[in-house]
């Protein structure tokens, strides 16, 4: 049964790309998946419409290969310990192949745009649906392959020392959002994250060595603890402390935000849950009582940049129970004068929100704090959508390329002006 489902993947057929009901026909080990085991809503959208976009966007980035050879990996695993190399190293190829891609080492890979984040954020469902639904006849820790392959595909783990005596920047993206009208979306800080990660960026100042990271947008995988599994290892380590934070995620513009808020504002996330209430702590990670931070990145001189063509702000709004009023009970007021947060004034919502862009910063940025890296340049950049294909059947359009080559673009003159003031 193996050695056939070996000869289909080393044809080509793409098994991930089929619904769960048509895999075992297409050559697949019989009871090796199981289409009855629950998938999230994420992973759900991959079988949405006669012709689903997010295969479709996988085949056409260059993956579907990669996706057919892990299941067949996964078909012919015969212990945890097995399951747990192959998924690790599966989220590795994937990650490092979307960082290729996006860097131009892999010509001729798929038909999009070598930018486009799309291709990874599908293909990462592909690999954890085939997890999920992973029926090996022996006890597997499920919660724990996944956290491996979302850690291993998400580029966290895989910073180290930046070249002798040049700077670092440690970065992050978000997956795609928002999909209840159109499941085509990309996220152009989960493209600037893949062109960027392992580059060297020049600034004034002498080159920059950039390390990246893409998060998810769901509220679960935040109280897994994956911003600080991604930062606090750079931040507690004195070799590979970065010199800048930055958190990047999509939002109207390009806005550099002043405070984030230790307070989740309950907004669906991709898989539909919301979440209200205090930023739960980070398990093994150092603690703050602060419930609003102030960016420490040089906004003056990003803003002095020219880095162009779209306008570049500074949001220095925030929400906040005043003293004496308990957290989550009654209204709160909002400022946007410059002045600082008073003494038992609580955050309800940062310069950029109180969903997981803003979460991203606080997280971020309050590990920065609680250890002692207090050197260290942190903030948020929040940066425009891109725009999508104007044919509504079409994946992509040079227009819609051409649109997110600009924004990272831009995206990374402004890292570049942030790591100038080191």
């Amino acid at each position: 049964m193996r050695a056939r489902l070996a000869a289909a993947v080393a044809a080509g057929l793409c098994l991930s790309a089929l619904p769960a009901v048509e895999r075992a026909s297409a050559g697949e080990p019989a009871g090796c998946f199981d289409s009855a085991l629950p998938l999230t809503a994420e992973e759900q959208r991959l079988a949405r419409g006669a012709d689903p976009v997010g295969p479709r966007l996988v085949r056409a980035g260059g993956f579907a290969e990669l996706v057919a050879e892990f299941r067949a990996t996964l078909c012919a695993t015969e212990s945890m310990p097995a399951a747990g190399t192959a998924v690790t190293r599966a989220g590795q190829r994937l990650w490092q192949a979307a960082v290729d891609r996006a860097q131009g080492r892999a010509p001729g890979t798929g038909t999009l745009d070598e930018l486009d984040d799309r291709p990874l954020y599908w293909a990462r469902l592909q690999l954890s649906s085939a997890v999920r639904q992973w029926d090996p006849g022996f006890g597997v820790n499920r919660p724990q392959l996944l956290t491996a392959l979302q850690h291993a595909s998400r580029g966290v783990g895989a910073t180290g020392p930046a070249p002798a005596g040049v700077p670092r920047a440690l970065i992050s993206g978000f997956d795609p959002f928002g999909f209840d009208g159109d499941l085509r979306l990309s996220n152009p800080s989960g493209a600037a994250a893949l062109r960027l990660d392992g580059q060297i960026v020049d600034t004034a100042d002498g080159p920059v060595a950039v390390e990246a990271v893409v998060f998810p947008v769901t509220w679960a995988g935040f109280d897994d603890g994956i911003v600080e599994a991604a930062f606090g290892p750079a931040l507690s380590a004195p070799d590979r402390r970065p010199d800048v934070l930055m958190t990047i995620s999509q939002g109207a513009g390009f806005t550099i935000e002043r405070w984030a808020a230790g307070w989740r504002g309950g907004q669906p996330d991709n898989n539909g849950a919301g979440a209200e209430g205090p930023v739960p702590a980070a398990a093994g990670w150092p603690a703050s009582t602060a419930t609003l931070i102030e960016t420490t990145l040089p906004v003056s001189r990003m803003l002095a940049a020219g880095t162009g063509p779209r306008e570049v702000y500074y949001s220095r709004f925030y929400c906040y129970w005043p003293a004496g009023t308990a957290p989550g009970s009654g209204p709160t007021d909002c400022r946007d004068d410059g002045a600082p947060p008073l003494p038992g004034e609580t955050g309800e919502m940062g310069s950029g929100g109180n969903f997981l862009s803003n979460e991203s910063m606080f997280r971020a940025n309050r590990l920065r704090i609680g250890l002692g890296a207090t050197g260290v340049l942190g903030g948020h950049l929040h940066i425009p959508p891109g725009s999508g294909p104007a044919d509504p059947d079409a994946l992509s359009d040079p227009a819609s390329d051409a649109d997110r080559r600009a924004i990272v673009a831009q995206t990374t003159a402004l890292l570049a002006a942030a790591a100038t003031s080191r």
